[in-house]
Formats: C-alpha cells, sequence, structure tokens
C-alpha cells in the first residue's frame, strides 16, 4: 500500500494556492516544536483542502519528511486532501441519529443535491460527508454546515435547510 508521498513534488498543481498567504503562519511557528497541527490547520483555513504538494511544501519549510505530515493528514479527520464545496454538510450517522432516521436524511440530501457521498454539487455550493457523530445527541437527527449545527431534522427540514442556504447563494 503506497503512502501516497509520490504525488508529493514541488509544484503547486492548483493555481489558486497563493502560498504567500501561509508564509506568516510558517514563521510564527518556525523551529517550534510541535507546530505541525497548527500549520496544517492554517493552510486548510486558507485554502479550504490540503494538496499532496502544498504539504510537501510545508515539510519542507519546517523540516520533517513528507511521509510524516501526510500520516499526519490521513490520521485526522478534521483534514481533508481533495477539494470540497463552499458549504461542508456533516450529516451524523451515529446510534442516537440512526435510530432517529439519519438514513432517511441521507436519502433526501443526496436527492436534492444529486451527488454522492463525498461529491462537489455542480454549482461548487456544497459537499456532504457522514460522520460517526457529531457529539450532539439530544439534537438527534443532526448535521453541521459550516459551523452551524442543525438539529431534530427530518428529510423536509433537511432540504428546506439546503434550499435556503441555495437562495443565499453562498453558504452559511
Amino acid at each position: 500500500m503506497a503512502c501516497g508521498c509520490e504525488k508529493m513534488n514541488s509544484a503547486f498543481a492548483d493555481k489558486s494556492i497563493d502560498i504567500t498567504l501561509l508564509e506568516p503562519a510558517l514563521e510564527q511557528y518556525a523551529g517550534v516544536q510541535g507546530s505541525l497541527i497548527p500549520i496544517l490547520q492554517k493552510a486548510q483555513d486558507l485554502y479550504g483542502y490540503l494538496p499532496h504538494d502544498l504539504l510537501a511544501y510545508i515539510a519542507r519549510r519546517i523540516g520533517v519528511k513528507p511521509a510524516k505530515v501526510l500520516g499526519v493528514v490521513t490520521f485526522y479527520t478534521q483534514f481533508r486532501t481533495t477539494p470540497v464545496g463552499k458549504n461542508l454538510i456533516l450529516l451524523c450517522q451515529g446510534t442516537a441519529c440512526h435510530v432517529n432516521g439519519s438514513g432517511g436524511i441521507e436519502e433526501a440530501i443526496r436527492e436534492h443535491l444529486g451527488v454522492a457521498e463525498g461529491e462537489i454539487t455542480e454549482n461548487g455550493l456544497f459537499t456532504y460527508n457522514n460522520v460517526a457523530c457529531l457529539g450532539c445527541c439530544s439534537l438527534s437527527p443532526a448535521m453541521m454546515i459550516g459551523d452551524t449545527t442543525y438539529g431534530t431534522l427530518t428529510r423536509d427540514k433537511a432540504v428546506r435547510i439546503l434550499k435556503e442556504i441555495e437562495q443565499k447563494g453562498d453558504g452559511v
């Protein structure tokens, strides 16, 4: 099984990545032990995801092996190596949410958006993912879109929320 390190090169395939935006964080954490995760979090905040060539650049800048950086990124679910839509939908599939109908909500979201899990809608507005637990069982079934949590969902309520975001055009 390959680690993916071979994909890490020095050129940025995604031309929208302006590395100068990350430089202040790289300078702030220069030589600071245990700074990899904060640097990766900042990079993902800036670019929306962490492409392999950016991971290689970060590894070189902080003086660690690319495999270590990739290992951290693939271990923690907060990090993404592929782009997502403007609004990342996280639908809880934990026990409480499952028992209270998250399967039907998933079906409604997929039908409404016309995408499978992990895909970006044609308009670039949404990416939909299932998660094991959002930690808000009292609101089950629940989903998060961006930093907003929506609870006590039904199929209709979930679709209504998506339509409201679509009408805004740019997200929550």
